[in-house]
């Protein structure tokens, strides 16, 4: 595998970046903090922000995060460093959100809409992938990308897809009036950088999702974004829609991080729009690399679009959410034989990254082998409350 460098996984201009996120110390805290980066330094901000709920809530975060104090940690290199390595008795990094829902969009990208099709009519075969590709370009015969969810064009192409017996509930979310939006996982479950993501022991096609993560408070704005993987299991969904939870949603099946990058003048929604999110997957044993790049200006709905979707008088988040807003890359290149496909190896490298957002950087495990998950909401305010600090005031 190839070298990493903290700097590598930092925003490029990260002295400009409004950085927050959760790092866990050890010894007498022994639980999860807020932390801002500034000037290159770790800031331990708990004591005036004690969830990332809270701080993301507030109308002058911004202003905030410039100015509040707390307790140095030491260079940000450090602790990407110490996360990268799993030195127990330094700070490490952690999913920068907490109490927060988390959910994803899909088949946001017509690449992404063609895979789950496949994935559909393959019933979670990889094997038959290859063939079902080549057929469903042939029968579609149409730019997806081109067709702008909802509207009139896309109607028509329905009723087309119909009368050939072409038409997938895949379809329906892809280029219908409505976004898939699921539950991708429970507050508090979200792994962060370094640490090993999760494959369920019954999937045997399974890929990273690359994909810009929102960050929105209560009042449904949208603050600022992140990097995660969207663990998905090819061959479970595959089977059936309805197992969709039984494919995203396991043991450390959700990654977020580095960092949480807030909206200012440097960094907006637009930043979003215009975005590239380049992932690579380093295989441990078999020198496998696979390399390759989403643009987020080939997606089919806006970020806000899909925020809207996602809350509002439907629906209200009084904890705020963290919104995975889709991939178009899903990767086909074989792994092996001829026609088999990709899948993962145990111990594979995953990087997503993008120059205004850093690196997100995880290895690949079975969800049933990794530590398990038990520090949950309740634990997090017993933990707080232990350290004499009162959340949500």
């Amino acid at each position: 595998m190839k070298p990493v460098t903290a700097s590598s996984c930092l925003p490029q201009d990260l002295g400009s970046a409004l950085l927050v996120g959760r790092i866990w110390r050890g010894g007498d805290i022994n639980g999860p903090c807020v932390v801002v980066v500034r000037e290159g330094q770790i800031i331990d901000i708990t004591a005036r922000a004690p969830i990332m709920a809270d701080l993301l809530d507030r109308s002058d975060v911004a202003d905030f995060v410039r100015s509040v104090q707390g307790e140095n940690l030491g260079s940000v290199e450090a602790l990407i460093e110490a996360s990268l390595s799993g030195e127990q008795n330094a700070p490490r990094l952690l999913a920068p959100c907490d109490v927060q829902a988390i959910k994803a969009c899909g088949v946001t990208f017509a690449v992404s809409l063609l895979e789950r099709v496949i994935e559909e009519q393959a019933g979670g075969d990889p094997a038959r992938a290859d063939a079902l590709r080549a057929e469903l370009l042939s029968t579609i015969g149409a730019d997806l990308s081109s067709i702008k969810p909802g509207s009139e064009d896309a109607e028509k192409l329905k009723k087309e897809f119909q009368a050939r017996g072409a038409w997938s509930q895949y379809m329906e979310v892809g280029i219908g009036p409505f976004a898939e939006v699921f539950s991708k996982s429970q507050p508090m479950s979200a792994v962060g950088f370094g640490a090993d993501v999760g494959l369920h022991p019954a999937s045997e096609w399974n890929n990273p999702e690359p994909e810009i993560v929102l960050a929105v408070n209560s009042r449904h704005e949208t603050v600022g974004a992140t990097l995660g993987n969207d663990v998905n299991l090819r061959d479970i969904e595959g089977r059936s829609a309805l197992l969709l939870g039984k494919a995203k949603d396991n043991n450390a099946s959700t990654s977020i991080g580095p960092f949480i990058r807030l909206f200012d003048g440097n960094f907006t929604i637009d930043s979003v729009r215009n975005a590239e999110v380049r992932m690579t997957i380093e295989g441990t044993n078999d020198g496998f690399e696979l390399d390759g790049v989403s643009r987020m200006k080939e997606i089919s709905r806006d970020p806000l679009d899909l925020v809207s979707q996602t809350a509002g008088a439907h629906h209200q988040y009084p904890d705020g959410f963290m919104l995975f807003l889709g991939t178009m890359f899903s990767p086909i290149k074989d792994r092996g034989a001829k026609g088999a496909g990709f899948t993962h190896h145990m111990g594979d490298r995953v990087t997503i990254s993008s120059p205004s957002l850093g690196a997100l950087i995880n290895h690949v495990q079975r969800s049933d082998q990794i530590t398990p998950w038990t520090f949950g909401v309740r634990a997090l305010y017993s933990n707080l409350a232990r350290r004499g600090i009162a959340a949500g005031e």
